[in-house]
This record gives structure tokens, C-alpha cells and sequence, in this order.
């Protein structure tokens, strides 16, 4: 699937079936920490029938005290770079993997609009992160287009490709 043109359901569904195969294969439990998507990460995945033989929890997180309570993020994190940034998502990833059993965790934080962008981060601004048990996580900025469903839908579809590339490789 290309990300070049908005993906379907689909598309979704069959990046959700690789990230199963993946997961399956290397014996890795995944759990997803999610903010602009609401969870449609964690239902991407968990349409699949078995998928409690891979998928073990996902967390959504709008507001900075439940980012702070439920993932761990640094309360000066948020206040120095915000929401929607790489340190936050860095520290969102990495805490959903320390506060569940899971060996692979994706995070994603972003502006879905269509209202809430700034100059330095408009609408469809998203950071991504991704991290394996004993691993470093690592983040990529992406800026999508579209309204608020096709932001979401894109960003569900990167972090489904984030995940099964670093299932993979």
C-alpha cells in the first residue's frame, strides 16, 4: 500500500493482517498509545479475529494529565515542546511499553483538526513513535493532508507500516 494516496479500510485491514503476521512471528505482544487516532490503531488491529494472541492493550490519551497518569510523560515535557512533539511521543512510546507486558509499542500524538494548529504546527501536523522491548525508540514528524478523517486515517496507516517495518527488519 502506498501512503501517497489516502488508504481505504482496506488498506487498513491488510497493513493490520501483516502487523498480525509480523507480531505472530516474532513472538511480540504489541500495545498502542494513541491521541489524535482515539484508538483506531488498537481497532485496526483488534478487527482481526486471534488478535489476543498478539495484541495486548491500547491507551488513549487526549489530555496532558491523562498522557502524564496513564503513560508516564514528563509533566515539563508537555509544558516545554506540548502535546505534539517528539520528546512527547518519545515518552509516550516508551511508556506504554514500561507499564504493559508487550515487546512492541506505537504512540501517536498530532492536530486532526480542523482547528487547534499554529504556525509551527498546523493542522495535520502528527509525530509517531515506535519502540521494542530493550530497544530505542525513535520518532518521525509526518504532515498529512485533508480533513480530520483523512489526518487520522493516514496516521493509523504509518503507524501500521511503522510497526510491521520494525517488526520485520
Amino acid at each position: 500500500m502506498s501512503l501517497s494516496s489516502l488508504p481505504t479500510d482496506a488498506d487498513l485491514a491488510a497493513l493490520a493482517r501483516e502487523v498480525a503476521e509480523a507480531a505472530l512471528a516474532a513472538k511480540l505482544m504489541l500495545v498502542t498509545a494513541e491521541s489524535c487516532t482515539g484508538g483506531w490503531i488498537a481497532k485496526a488491529l483488534t478487527d482481526l479475529p486471534g488478535s489476543s494472541a498478539w495484541f495486548d492493550a491500547g491507551v488513549v490519551t487526549y489530555s496532558y494529565e491523562a498522557k502524564e497518569a496513564l503513560l508516564g510523560v514528563n509533566p515539563r515535557t508537555l509544558e516545554r515542546t506540548g502535546a505534539v512533539s517528539e520528546e512527547t511521543v518519545l515518552e509516550m512510546v516508551s511508556g506504554a511499553l514500561a507499564r504493559f507486558g508487550a515487546g512492541m509499542a506505537v504512540a501517536v500524538t498530532g492536530i486532526a483538526g480542523p482547528s487547534g494548529g499554529t504556525p509551527d504546527k498546523p493542522v495535520g501536523t502528527v509525530w509517531i513513535g515506535w519502540k521494542r522491548r530493550g530497544g530505542y525508540a525513535h520518532g518521525r514528524l509526518f504532515r498529512f493532508d485533508g480533513d480530520r478523517e483523512a489526518i487520522r486515517r493516514q496516521t493509523v496507516a504509518a503507524a501500521l507500516v511503522g510497526v510491521r517495518k520494525a517488526l520485520t527488519d
